[in-house]
């Protein structure tokens, strides 16, 4: 699979810390329902073997939905449960090293900061790019905030699509018109919504009207 800039319209980040009344599962079916483009599994807590099991659930299910399924800094993991791709980070491994590992079909999404890192991160052969965190963050706190003209900067100067990350909410989320993002990716936006489908649903309303004026 190739990334299209379409299946970044509502990235879908996981994250366990809201699950209580329905399972992680559940709340990312909920997520798929309500209009959710792409799923990304990230879990800091499991070991590897119960990481790999639910992240194989989740794979089937991105798959009853034909939205792709991305593992978080897993490589090993992704290749194992067959995702359609994988994302990492700048302390992680390289995307040119990430590409041996996991062939040519697979989508490697790489987190950028600047304008050389993300230059950088497509000369290596990332599909994509993560940029942020464009309104600061609660789930990731050693995020650095960066401005939005960063972010369109780094929009124009790469060929490949851009997915806006950190503190996007349904009331900022209009905020990224005019940037050239394809999307962005939401972690608490959707996953501790009292409604997660039609919280979704309403996002990517927002996120096909913000595309449609950059």
């Amino acid at each position: 699979m190739r990334i299209r800039p379409e299946m970044l319209r509502v990235y879908g980040v996981t994250d366990a810390s809201w699950t209580g009344r329905f399972t992680l599962l559940e709340q990312v079916e909920q997520a798929l329902k309500g209009g959710v483009t792409c799923i990304q599994f990230r879990d800091k807590r499991l070991e590897s073997e119960a990481f790999l099991r639910e992240a194989k659930r989740m794979k089937l299910l991105c798959e009853k939905y034909q939205v792709p399924l991305i593992i978080n800094d897993h490589v090993d993991i992704a290749v194992r449960c067959g995702a359609d791709g994988v994302h990492v980070g700048q302390k992680d491994m390289e995307a040119k090293e990430v590409r041996k590992l996991v062939g040519e079909k697979m989508i490697i999404g790489v987190s950028a900061r600047t304008v050389e890192q993300a230059i950088q991160a497509e000369q290596a052969g990332a599909d994509y790019l993560g940029v942020g965190a464009v309104f600061g963050t609660s789930t990731k706190m050693d995020a650095e905030k960066i401005s939005l003209e960063r972010l369109r900067d780094i929009c124009q100067a790469v060929n490949i699509p851009v997915v806006a990350i950190g503190g996007v909410q349904k009331n900022n989320f209009s905020e990224l018109a005019g940037t050239k993002v394809a999307g962005a990716a939401l972690v608490s936006a959707i996953f501790s919504a009292e409604d997660i489908e039609e919280e979704c649903r309403q996002l990517r309303s927002i996120s096909e009207q913000i595309v449609c004026k950059s």
